[in-house]
């Protein structure tokens, strides 16, 4: 049976939801808030340690910018939410 979200299958009933809202709450809060989001850039995976529900696969799509997996977990992104990912994207560091 095919879930709408492929790569959480892990993810249970409330927990996809959670999932989603943590990614939601990611980058909302790089959109809104200047040191998070130098923290994000300077070391993501130290930044997102508090984000302690998000998967591996989560914080390293959100590392990485991988703006089509976060959408197809979240849905379409408006252009606030797309902050963080399109910052990340023009530093270059993979």
């Amino acid at each position: 049976m095919a879930t709408a979200f492929p790569v959480m299958k892990e993810k249970v009933g409330r927990g996809v939801v959670l999932g989603r809202e943590e990614l939601l709450a990611v980058l909302k809060r790089a959109a809104n808030e200047s040191e998070f989001l130098a923290r994000l850039a300077e070391d993501p995976r130290e930044a997102l340690k508090e984000y302690y529900s998000l998967t591996a696969e989560e914080r390293a799509a959100l590392a990485s910018a991988d703006i089509r997996k976060i959408e197809s977990w979240v849905g379409k992104l408006d252009k606030e939410l797309t902050t963080w990912l399109w910052c990340r994207l023009s530093q270059e560091k993979w």
